[in-house]
């Protein structure tokens, strides 16, 4: 077996760190190529400048926390269900 295979966790959350890159890349390219945008609303309470950096910011920050709540969730889940199981 290669020495540089990925386990679960370290797959999920390269996966998850690569996700929320390529949301901020396509929030940047977004206000890059599309005229006339309005500024986005993170939580629907945070307004964001409508800039490629605030469309990257905005694009980031609501996927890694509509992804990371859900997958701390299972982690927290998954540790108790184990910790359950042996008792």
């Amino acid at each position: 077996m290669s020495a540089t295979r990925f386990r679960g966790p370290n797959f999920v959350l390269i996966l998850y760190a690569l996700l929320v890159a390529i949301s901020g890349l396509a929030g940047f390219l977004t206000a890059t190529f599309v005229s006339g945008l309005r500024a986005p609303r993170f939580l629907f309470l945070v307004p964001f400048p409508p800039t490629q950096l605030g469309f990257a910011a905005y694009g980031a920050l609501t996927v890694a926390l509509v992804l990371g709540v859900p997958l701390l969730l299972v982690v927290y889940v998954s540790r108790n269900l184990d910790d359950a199981a042996q008792n």
